[in-house]
């Protein structure tokens, strides 16, 4: 304790009235019951033991509240866009960090000691630093959880993280920040610190910003994507943002769960980065996502759900939010890999929340569309997973994780192809929003599709290519409804589905432009969407 005092010491932390380091489940649970909390401190227990939280007005990440410090570390390797990686600069930082420890020191602190990575080559060691039970409850789910050797061997961090949700930053606009919520990293100092959000997803999504950073930079692929592994070893990938369908399909009963949403590839295959999921549970129920409402037990932790007095929770209404959540440990789902690493992949597949209805809902993409596709991210943001969008918004996020990439997205690009095309593995883009009916495409449907991939029915199925998008696309497949597979059959009139094409297609075309500076790039345009009128210009 005395080597974890001086270390809190050197961070700033001086004389916390208790320090509860590497605390079990049990102990946390009794912290999160504790009738002295109140506020966005409060948990509740539900029905099925479960703890439930609520995280204020920040039921999501706030993407314009994160800044990295801009110093000789990272001035040429970060990809300073202005809208992603906001720099900032380390006197900013040293006054926000001062104000944050201080708001720690002298008072109850939990410090939590995890893995992220479950490759030991590549693996960081992450102490998180929060004086909220249900924080540190969140990150024990999150993160991979050392054995007692491990700890008893785990010395100092590789990188630390200090949350004080309560304190804000009075001086946001002489820093010429957003505003006094404020998500920063300082990758000298290897921290990352967060004041004025309770949002515990900021801590999960900042490490995993950090993976971004290291791992491409080995030549490794850093990968916004669940994974899972069948009976034979071959493993499949499911790229895509927030609540396009990543935890849902994973999960997979009739295969093994690596992980649910963050995962490198190097050499030996395909890792986890992480040791618990982190689910949506909107209009969850047992019938159509059983997986995962099992998962959700004692050691589970719920954010923004709605409960009543008695602890019964109604997964329909949204009325906090559409982003209600989940975090559990992964051994919470019954078929898993531990620890959490399989082979090469050999499918890939991109999930993308169509808004515009305009994609079928499974595309088989050649090699080089698998790049433009990477590339462009094409999805919707959903209500409630970022601050401020209510409802679907269409979007593009390249290596569909725009907003957490800390290097140019063709270092993304360039990792993932060259592991595609080491292993041969084939790449297929996958619509889990809506179509013509102005209805999302039943989960059902989608289970099939992934289904043919895994299988490689998909592979000898009679094909057709929809115009504008350039893709093509299964006629039939099996357990799949007949007349969803060509987008145009779901619309009364077709000619409404070229009109909402021709408006998707040109704003790929236009995102696509940034990425046009070389040749190499400039050879991928033909493999996406084509306008006639694009080309007569």
């Amino acid at each position: 304790m005395d080597k974890l005092k001086s270390y809190l010491e050197r961070q700033g932390i001086f004389n916390p009235k208790e320090i509860i380091h590497n605390p079990t489940y049990e102990e946390i649970f009794q912290a999160e019951m504790d009738p002295s909390n109140s506020g966005f401190a409060k948990g509740v227990l539900t029905k099925s033991g479960a703890v439930a939280v609520k995280t204020g007005i920040f039921t999501g990440r706030s993407p314009k509240d994160r800044y990295i410090v801009k110093d000789n570390i990272t001035q040429d390797t970060i990809w300073w866009d202005g809208n992603i990686n906001r720099p900032t600069t380390v006197e900013v930082f040293d006054e926000l960090k001062d104000i944050v420890t201080k708001d720690l020191s002298g008072d109850r602190i939990y410090v939590i000691d995890t893995f992220c990575g479950s490759n030991e080559d590549t693996r960081l060691k992450v102490r998180f630093v929060t004086k909220v039970a249900w924080q540190a409850h969140f990150v024990m789910n999150m993160f991979i959880r050392p054995s007692h050797y491990d700890l008893q061997n785990y010395g100092e961090p590789d990188f630390v993280v200090i949350n004080s949700s309560e304190s804000v930053n009075p001086n946001w606009e002489q820093h010429g920040l957003n505003s006094e919520v404020f998500v920063m990293f300082d990758l000298t100092k290897k921290m990352q610190i967060i004041g004025g959000t309770w949002y515990g997803g900021e801590m999960k999504k900042g490490m995993f910003a950090i993976m971004n950073y290291y791992l491409p930079l080995k030549g490794m692929a850093s990968m916004h994507c669940s994974a899972n592994v069948g009976e034979d070893g071959d493993v499949a990938v499911f790229f895509g943002l927030s609540g396009t369908g990543k935890t849902t399909l994973s999960a997979d009963p009739k295969r093994y769960l690596i992980g649910d949403d963050e995962h490198g590839w190097d050499n030996n295959g395909v890792f986890n980065y992480e040791g618990g999921c982190y689910a949506k549970v909107i209009d969850l129920s047992k019938e159509k996502e059983p997986d995962i409402y099992g998962a959700i037990r004692r050691d589970a932790l719920l954010e923004n759900v709605v409960t009543d007095d008695e602890g019964n929770v109604d997964y329909a209404d949204g009325s906090i939010t559409e982003n209600t959540r989940v975090s559990y440990p992964i051994y919470h789902i019954s078929k898993i890999v531990l620890p959490s690493k399989a082979g090469h992949a050999s499918k890939i597949i991109y999930l993308s929340a169509d808004a515009f209805g305009v994609l079928p809902p499974v595309s088989i993409l050649t090699d080089q569309q698998a790049q433009y596709h990477f590339l462009c991210g094409y999805t919707s943001k959903l209500a409630g997973t970022e601050r401020g969008i209510t409802e679907p918004t269409p979007s593009f996020s390249p290596a569909f994780g725009e907003a957490f990439l800390t290097l140019h997205p063709t270092m993304y690009s360039k990792t993932l192809i060259g592991k595609m095309k080491e292993h041969g593995a084939k790449a297929y883009l996958v619509n889990t929003g809506w179509n013509g009916t102005g209805k999302r495409i039943s989960l059902k449907d989608t289970r099939a599709i992934i289904d043919a991939i895994i299988d490689g029915s998909i592979d000898k199925a009679k094909t057709n290519k929809v115009p504008v998008m350039n893709l093509e696309f299964p006629v039939a497949l099996p357990n799949v409804s007949e007349n969803i597979l060509d987008p145009r059959d779901t619309y009364e009139n077709s000619s409404d589905w070229e009109a909402k094409a021709k408006d998707l297609a040109a704003r790929y075309i236009k995102y696509f432009e940034q990425f046009t500076d070389n040749e190499e790039a400039l050879e991928l345009v033909s493999s996406g969407p084509i306008l006639s009128e694009v080309h007569q210009d």
